[in-house]
């Protein structure tokens, strides 16, 4: 089960502390109510959403996209130094019993729904050829990282539309202000407060959700790729029977390129 990020929440949640500091301290905490207004927050998030549907291949992916917020706030399921002991675990289980042994030895450990790993070790103990074994975990490899690249990108469109819809929806308020100018001067400040709030809107949506969200994504999918770039190394290292000291030196050969891009 993914824990719970603590710093990524702890974040989240004092930007928002910090949203509210500002309003507060410019008329006290009741001024809150005059930063709501309802056409504003559906011009600006409803445009921002519709026109980053419009981007997405379909509206699965979309809603996958939208699903993704609350996996930011989480560490991958799997830490590469975990994986990295599984792997060493289970090749010094081959060496010493053979790779039949890994069968039940492996999923004593893991009673959950396969995962990457088991697929591969699966693999290995059915008799697949290295070759087979690679091209299908591989597969497996680039359409989750292709995944990860559509939901980083859905917010990262997001994060782009939000702002320019924030800017629509001041030059409507605007618009509208203009109208009345000759007729009622008075409602001028009131107009322009609110054709504001619009691109205040899109802002704080921008900055303090859509960009750290895509972000969070990004290094979140990273980790996963490296930890299934570690398990695909060690299990076709186990299946060539090589040594658990030399599968180590791989595993922390990818480490350390992945530490130097």
């Amino acid at each position: 089960m993914r824990k719970m990020n603590k710093a990524t929440f702890i974040g989240f949640l004092m930007c928002f502390m910090a949203i509210i500091f500002g309003i507060a301290s410019n008329g006290g905490i009741a001024t809150i109510v005059n930063f709501i207004h309802i056409p504003s927050l559906l011009v600006t998030l409803g445009g921002s959403i519709f026109a980053t549907m419009m981007t997405a291949d379909s509206l699965a992916d979309f809603w996958d996209g939208c699903k993704s917020f609350g996996a930011a706030f989480h560490t991958p399921k799997k830490q590469p130094q975990e994986v990295s002991e599984q792997i060493l675990q289970l090749a010094d289980v081959a060496r010493r019993e053979g790779l039949l042994a890994l069968e039940s030895h492996f999923f004593e450990q893991e009673q959950e729904q396969a995962n990457f790993m088991d697929k591969g070790i699966r693999l290995v103990v059915d008799g697949a050829e290295p070759e087979l074994v690679k091209d299908i975990l591989e597969t497996e490899c680039n359409h989750r990282e292709e995944c990860y690249k559509r939901r980083v990108q859905f917010w990262q469109d997001l994060g782009a539309a939000a702002p320019a819809w924030g800017m629509v929806g001041t030059l409507l308020g605007l618009i509208n202000m203009m109208r009345v100018m000759g007729t009622d001067a008075s409602s001028i400040g009131a107009g322009m407060s609110l054709a504001l709030i619009t691109t205040l809107y899109g802002s704080v949506v921008a900055n303090w959700i859509c960009i750290p969200i895509a972000r969070k994504l990004e290094k979140n999918g990273a980790q996963e790729s490296m930890v299934m770039e570690v398990i695909l190394e060690g299990v076709l290292s186990i299946q060539a029977g090589d040594h658990p000291r030399m599968i180590q030196e791989k595993i922390q050969a990818i480490f350390e390129d992945t530490q130097t891009e």
